[in-house]
């Protein structure tokens, strides 16, 4: 396919899987598009061990991954000295956790107050010393990929993967954030509108692809991939007519059967509807779109503390969430409940469990009917 994406990462349609799940990595590569693995809350040794699968079953075809560098998050360091944890009161959010939880019948005598102040690993994974082991590990794969989703790369980052021949591609949720994406030389901008899942913007794909496409029209011609809401392929076709050269998809990958999605989060996703989720900064401290829970509904509340900036609300959420999820999976009634998912708004169309290979082809077969479609309109 003539897509300067496809020339930029050797790949046949300019289709990105974003995924924590290698299996789908390696199908979405195998089938022509690039499946991008997604290592933010990934252990350095897992990490490794899922680079290595991969290579070993990807057959040569290109891929990437996903990690989080944020240039400046609350108690990051600045890269000369360790990060230290700012002063912020955090008892009443780990009280109100607690008690969400005792209220789904959920013991919580393991939910202690050290274990909620403990350092999250997506922030020791985006400090300078863990980045940088985190970039070893990729660059001694043979990556064709690498996205921040999270801000400006680090300057380290850029200058590191330009020295390896490897693109980097950085999410934006403004044409404000791809300018400055654009000065910092990323090639490949993710435009994420706010259906999409995970953390997002306000502004929706189809006023964010033409804006974005406009503003960094002066820094050159930088490709530029389409994400939020997108799980079919008129919807990519419609997002390249308006200046993307692809799509950059996650939720549509959450309900395939390679998918390792929890199946209570799985089940809630194929009978939800697209209004069936929020964004919320209930989860990181920052916005996400996931599923509403009872879990998104206390956050939501008018007496729910406020969440703390990230990585803060890591720490006091995300040893909740690990328990509810194991619950759930035995058949809790009340975890089953609290159990959320980041999802996008697409997941209204994600109604049954198909194949990776199967949602690629089905995405090339979309496509191309309306490309079509807008063709006729245009012939004589």
């Amino acid at each position: 396919m003539k897509s300067p994406i496809c020339d930029l990462l050797g790949i046949e349609f300019p289709l990105i899987a974003f995924t924590h799940c290698r299996d789908v990595v390696v199908e979405v590569s195998k089938a022509g598009g690039m499946g991008v693995l997604g290592a933010a809350p990934m252990r350095l040794d897992e990490f490794k061990t899922s680079l290595d699968w991969i290579d070993d079953h990807i057959d040569g075809k290109p891929y990437g991954v996903d990690l989080i560098v944020p240039n400046a998050y609350v108690g990051k360091d600045d890269g000369a000295t360790k990060a230290k944890r700012p002063e912020i009161d955090s008892s009443a959010q780990r009280q109100f956790v607690r008690d969400v939880l005792i209220a789904h019948d959920i013991d919580v005598s393991d939910i202690t107050d050290e274990r909620m102040q403990r350092k999250p690993r997506l922030a020791k994974n985006a400090d300078a010393a863990g980045a940088t082991d985190i970039l070893d590990v990729a660059f001694s794969h043979p990556i064709k990929l690498i996205a921040n989703a999270l801000g400006v790369p680090p300057t380290y980052m850029l200058q590191r993967s330009k020295a390896e021949g490897v693109p980097v591609a950085a999410l934006v949720g403004t044409k404000e954030h791809a300018i400055a994406q654009a000065k910092a030389g990323v090639d490949i901008l993710v435009a994420a509108g706010g259906e999409a899942g995970g953390h997002c913007g306000e502004i929706s794909t189809l006023v964010l692809i033409p804006e974005v496409y406009r503003a960094v029209k002066p820094y050159g011609d930088i490709p530029i991939l389409a994400a939020g809401g997108i799980v079919t392929g008129s919807q990519m076709a419609a997002c390249m007519a308006m200046g993307a050269a692809g799509a950059w998809t996650g939720s549509v990958w959450l309900t395939t059967s390679e998918a390792e999605t929890l199946s209570v989060a799985k089940e809630k996703m194929l009978a939800a509807k697209s209004s069936d989720t929020i964004r919320s900064r209930c989860r990181t401290g920052k916005p996400s779109r996931q599923l509403k829970s009872a879990w998104t509904d206390a956050w939501e509340a008018e007496d729910a503390p406020k969440a703390l900036p990230m990585p803060l609300q890591i720490s006091v959420s995300e040893i909740a969430m690990d328990k509810v999820a194991k619950l759930a999976e035995s058949g809790h009634e009340g975890a089953k409940k609290l159990t959320s998912y980041w999802v996008g708004q697409g997941v209204g169309m994600m109604n049954e469990i198909t194949s990776s290979r199967q949602v690629m082809y089905d995405f090339m077969e979309d496509f191309i009917e309306a490309s079509e479609r807008l063709g006729g309109f245009t012939s004589e």
